[in-house]
């Protein structure tokens, strides 16, 4: 294995990591932005008030993604296992 395939794998596997961990990051994200600016408009600073809505609305979006993001991985990793052969000479 040469030097540029090592990091074309390493590229890919980050790449892919990006790809699938976005949705949830970006509802997050939105999720803890609304909830901020709620709390600033009624003034409440609660501390539950941010982490259940982020966990209820990172659970909704794991149920209805978890399909797309697991056929990524296979498809990722199926790609890896029968190029085993390639990189190995």
């Amino acid at each position: 294995m040469t030097a540029s395939e090592a990091i074309t794998l390493t590229q890919n596997a980050v790449t892919l990591t990006l790809i699938v961990s976005a949705p949830l990051l970006l509802v997050a994200m939105v999720v803890g932005l609304l909830i901020s600016l709620f709390q600033a408009i009624t003034q409440i600073q609660e501390m539950t008030l941010t982490f259940v809505p982020k966990i209820v609305a990172m659970m909704l979006t794991l149920l209805f993604l978890s399909s797309w993001m697991i056929t990524k991985l296979v498809d990722y990793t199926h790609e890896l296992i029968t190029s085993i052969p390639n990189i190995i000479h």
